[in-house]
């Protein structure tokens, strides 16, 4: 396999680098800027985004994308992930837009994909709620037709990402069977600000956007069902684990900066008389921050290669390795960046515990470390053992 990045993508690497660099100078200064913005991130900044086809990237070139792949969308991630930038890439064009090129038609696709790609419409994704947890089919809330081929929502949905800042809400909602049935769970377009609809927004623990939401009798017409109403469930499954390979090159470029700075401070700091780097332990700890990296960023690579696999199964299995290794690289790697800068690592004026939060809420997003390996015991582990011969 060919590891070595294209033309293309480095010049999109590039790109991408340069344009965060640019808009995030001072990560902790710019990001307190930047939440004082309305959705909590700068709209300015977004077109930016859209006028380098950012936004673009993973849509087919029918609906107005750039038809890329994978590798450009693990390129956005790790750049995403070394500034904390706080655009609603992750909610727009990784799960709404995921959710667009696996449910919804042709028609829905041409009519919604342009306006994403300019920086004119921002989605989130409503799936969870509070007895969910991280299951995707656990879904109470409810989709009721209305007679003419349309809905009416009933239900609440918790810890929306940029649920508040969304121009239009992706919901998913039953319409039939029982809450934890697999059948017949719908997807459903619906306006932030349509009538009954009540979004309560808050500052995460990393400091980016998300909202509680509450659906009374919400009216969705069936021009914004998006599939069949009651076979979601795959592409709601098929969407997260796009997410989970996103976040994973997020995390990436997060757990870089980190041990960057970790490094950076152990060639500083004096203590006795010489710097902190010149001891033996100290060197120790930074050996194995590098080993979690490149663990991490392995992982990674693999996890964005096979989040397109058809093979469900296969994909599965590839997405609960990536979660778990993840998941232990990046507490490996904050909590020793932590506790090699000492007391200066804790303050909010330092970069250190940004990024620590930021890993430690991926590691929670779509099912924590612990779930994630449970589950790939159920399936035999990412290699599956061969049996034993009859």
């Amino acid at each position: 396999m060919d590891l070595e990045l294209s033309e293309e993508q480095q010049l999109l690497k590039d790109s991408v680098n340069g344009l965060l660099a640019r808009r995030y100078p001072d990560v902790v200064k710019t990001r307190a800027e930047m939440a004082k913005e309305a959705g909590g991130y700068s709209s300015v900044s977004w077109k930016e985004w859209a006028d380098q086809g950012l936004l673009a990237i993973p849509f087919s070139e029918e609906d107005g994308g750039l038809g890329q792949g994978p590798v450009e969308m693990m390129l956005v991630g790790q750049a995403i992930g070394r500034t904390l930038a706080l655009e609603p890439f992750l909610a727009t064009v990784v799960l709404g837009g995921g959710i667009l090129r696996h449910a919804a038609s042709a028609a829905q696709r041409q009519r919604l994909v342009p306006e994403i790609a300019a920086g004119n419409l921002t989605l989130a994704l409503a799936h969870q709620e509070k007895q969910s947890r991280f299951d995707l089919f656990d879904v109470a809330t409810t989709a009721k037709p209305d007679g003419s081929g349309g809905y009416v929502l009933e239900g609440e949905k918790m810890v929306v990402l940029n649920g508040d800042s969304a121009a239009k809400l992706i919901v998913s909602a039953r319409t039939s069977g029982d809450r934890r049935a697999k059948d017949g769970i719908g997807l459903f377009l619906v306006d932030a600000k349509a009538p009954g609809v009540s979004i309560r927004g808050y500052a995460t623990q990393d400091g980016s956007r998300a909202a509680d939401i509450s659906l009374s009798s919400v009216k969705v017409g069936k021009d914004d069902v998006l599939g069949d109403p009651g076979k979601a469930l795959a592409a709601l499954e098929r969407t997260a684990d796009e997410a989970i390979a996103f976040l994973a090159a997020d995390a990436v470029g997060a757990m870089e900066v980190l041990h960057e700075a970790t490094l950076e401070y152990a060639k500083t700091r004096k203590q006795f008389g010489q710097t902190i780097g010149s001891f033996q332990v100290i060197q120790h700890r930074l050996v194995d921050m590098f080993t979690a990296l490149e663990q991490a960023r392995s992982i990674a690579l693999y996890g964005s290669m096979m989040a397109g696999e058809d093979d469900t199964t296969e994909r599965r299995r590839a997405v609960h390795a990536v979660k778990v290794q993840i998941g232990k690289s990046a507490r490996l790697i904050g909590q020793d960046a932590i506790q090699l800068h000492g007391g200066i690592g804790m303050t909010s004026e330092y970069k250190a515990g940004h990024y620590f939060k930021r890993l430690t809420m991926i590691e929670l997003a779509f099912g924590n470390t612990d779930h994630h390996l449970r589950a790939l015991v159920r399936l035999g582990g990412l290699i599956e053992a061969s049996k034993p011969a009859a």
